[in-house]
């Protein structure tokens, strides 16, 4: 029999969203709240992914909290190990590690109707029991194996880009790396040195702008150090020249056509061969599918120990790959660059609401909607960061995650301020907003421009995406709406019961 813990607050995961609420729960003077994390530290998807190469394609001074800036990243673009150094420093900073519960992976919660409180379950066999859930578990965290005929036959070394074998001589090895989204055009240029041969199947490519990377000087941390407000500029010039990328995004070709020309001749410059070149050039619209930006993929690619499979996949063996053409690929070791569960990471979640639902299987069969990504009607005090249609793909989901605790700590304190119990939001409010979200998706680039991303879910629909500025979104989200929701209050009878049950005790 495991443990039953009551408390104020439930967050899941230590990732920026985790620890970003932890953060806003302390300054608003709560400390009855237990952090729950799968792992045995802090960091999210930033501690899970340590593939060569790792990096964020967002620069550092952006992605990162407003309130705990940094002044001291090394690169514009900082590798993984610095990314989690930061994460672990806010967390020892704020005093967090004595909220978190490691190795507690939530398996399902329910919510009592008579109690108005979420009884939460972890893998171990305790229950924490809470008037809030707040889940911050990401999208980058289950990964994704594609579905290969005889996979499970392989007889080599196989493993996902983001449970990486650090053990494994990659050194001299014939290898296959399947998939060439995010992290593969980070770990391929890393290994091609490595290995003796680089198999790389691509199903599409990817558009690659180049990236503006650069090592940050000496006197740029001192002054950021020195001057915390040349920083806060700084991020602010970052912010704004990112928030621009919106405009193509969302429905305007002409940007995208330059952006296009752009990532063309960064081909061009990298790739001499015209079939290689052919094989690297996409044929949908920019932006259809997550944009990527790198320097050494395109000459990494070019290296004579390294080739690139269209064909596509017909079987894995026990001793490699065999292509759709009938050629067979003979290798020491597979690597699935393949990504992750992104619109169906909830399906297997056990989330019972109000009125006896599946949130995992209500999602699966009907799409994932959400107000605001935020909270879902039939589940009350349940609350989501970067849930369905907040993720970005111009900007800093940071920003977004900041916008959401922000308003979830105020949907906490309308609660108590109105001696209410929980709070839920309205199913015309939260189907207004859902078609509101995707008649502006319509127009976007994700929509039309001829291609099938992550972005969409099982049925062709984007519950991944924000579309438009972040600057709106902050909008919608630094108010509470009073009468977007509903509060609920336990009945007397349950709560006298209770009284009793303490004053005997």
């Amino acid at each position: 029999m495991g443990n039953r813990t009551e408390t104020g607050v439930v967050v899941v995961g230590t990732g920026f969203s985790g620890l970003g609420m932890a953060i806003q729960l302390l300054k608003d003077g709560r400390e009855d709240f237990v952090v729950l994390e799968k792992a045995d530290e802090v960091g999210g998807t930033w501690r899970d992914n340590t593939y060569p190469g790792c990096a964020c394609d967002i620069q550092s001074h952006m992605y990162s909290f407003s309130f705990e800036q940094n002044p001291h990243w090394s690169r514009s673009f900082s590798p993984q190990p610095e990314i989690l150094d930061y994460l672990r420093g806010v967390a020892t900073k704020y005093g967090l590690y004595r909220f978190i519960h490691f190795g507690q992976e939530m398996t399902g919660a329910r919510w009592d109707t008579d109690e108005h409180r979420w009884h939460v379950t972890t893998a171990g066999g305790d229950e924490f029991v809470a008037r809030y859930l707040v889940c911050g578990v990401g999208a980058l965290h289950i990964p994704q194996i594609p579905q290969l005929s005889g996979i499970e036959r392989f007889q080599g070394k196989a493993f996902h880009s983001a449970r990486w074998d650090h053990d494994y001589d990659l050194r001299d090895k014939r290898v296959a790396v399947i998939g060439t989204g995010a992290s593969a055009i980070q770990f391929v240029p890393k290994i091609a040195e490595q290995v003796r041969e680089l198999r790389l199947f691509q199903r599409t490519p990817p558009w690659i702008m180049p990236k503006p990377d650069r090592t940050m000087p000496d006197w740029a941390k001192r002054l950021f150090e020195r001057v915390p407000l040349a920083q806060r500029v700084y991020r602010d010039l970052l912010y704004w020249s990112l928030e621009l990328r919106a405009v193509g995004f969302n429905g305007d070709p002409r940007i995208m056509k330059i952006a296009q020309k752009i990532a063309k001749r960064h081909i061009d410059k990298s790739i001499s061969d015209p079939v290689l070149r052919a094989k690297l050039t996409p044929d949908y619209v920019m932006g259809c599918k997550r944009v990527l930006i790198s320097n050494d993929y395109y000459p990494a690619l070019a290296r004579d120990n390294v080739d690139v499979i269209t064909d596509g996949i017909a079987e894995v063996t026990e001793t490699g790959i065999i292509d759709k053409a009938g050629v067979e690929h003979e290798v020491d070791a597979i690597i699935y660059g393949t990504g992750f569960h992104v619109t169906d990471a909830f399906d297997d979640l056990d989330i019972i609401g109000a009125q006896g639902t599946n949130l995992g299987k209500q999602w699966a069969e009907q799409g994932m909607q959400t107000h605001l990504g935020i909270t879902v009607t039939g589940y009350p005090n349940l609350f989501f960061l970067l849930g369905p249609n907040t993720g970005l793909g111009h900007n800093s989901v940071v920003f977004m995650i900041e916008q959401q605790i922000r308003y979830i700590a105020e949907a906490m304190r309308y609660v108590e301020e109105h001696g209410a119990d929980a709070i839920e939001v309205r199913a015309d409010t939260q189907a207004q907003f859902n078609a509101d979200i995707q008649r502006k998706l319509a127009k976007g680039i994700w929509t039309r421009g001829g291609c099938t991303s992550w972005y969409l879910d099982s049925q062709g629909v984007n519950r991944t995406v924000w579309p438009g500025f972040t600057w709106r979104y902050w909008l919608r989200t630094r108010k509470l709406e009073a009468s977007d929701f509903r509060l609920h209050r336990r009945a007397k009878a349950v709560t006298e019961r209770r009284l009793t049950a303490s004053s005997a005790g």
